[in-house]
């Protein structure tokens, strides 16, 4: 027969104990906080990140917009963005005072991150968020040299200095 004493233990520990560790796993993991979302704008910002990736390998065309001739950086967010009823601007720096500003350490798939010169911080470039991790902050971008590419830019020895900030500019769709 069994000890009461340990049921009643296993009790405790099952109800109390077992939440009370996960939640320290949690807190204490390496994981970025993240803002509130609704089901429908997670599944709405997988859409996009889905989307934008099918366009990997597509080259860099100075002032592009389509896929056919070629995207440069906001060109390709636009494009992307528009496909989704969201409209923005076809230029980076226009495209920067777009949305709601959000730190760096909460940007969302679909977010989009600013880079440029930091001492006179004009707009150089626009990426879009795939994913944050623990590892960094990856993104979809049209580049210069490689056209369409995936890659963290919060390791990227080029990208990561350059990092200025990031705006959310799907947020606004959430009260719909």
């Amino acid at each position: 027969m069994s000890d009461p004493s340990s049921c009643c233990f296993t009790t405790v520990r099952r109800f109390f104990l077992l939440p009370i560790a996960l939640l320290l796993v949690v807190l204490g993991s390496a994981y970025r906080p993240i803002r509130a979302l609704s089901a429908e704008m997670i599944q709405l910002r997988e859409e996009i990140i889905c989307q934008a990736q099918q366009y990997v390998g597509i080259r860099y065309r100075y002032a592009g917009v389509s896929p056919t001739t070629g995207f440069d950086c906001s060109g390709f967010t636009s494009f992307i963005l528009k496909k989704f009823d969201v409209n923005v601007s076809c230029g980076s720096s226009t495209q920067s005072q777009q949305g709601v500003k959000v730190p760096l350490s909460e940007v969302m798939p679909g977010d989009l991150v600013f880079f440029g010169n930091r001492s006179r911080t004009r707009i150089q470039h626009v990426a879009m968020v795939v994913e944050n991790t623990p590892s960094g902050i990856v993104c979809v971008h049209s580049t210069c040299t490689r056209g369409i590419v995936v890659e963290n830019v919060s390791t990227s020895p080029y990208w990561r200095p350059r990092i200025l900030f990031a705006r959310d500019v799907l947020g606004r769709r959430t009260a719909e």
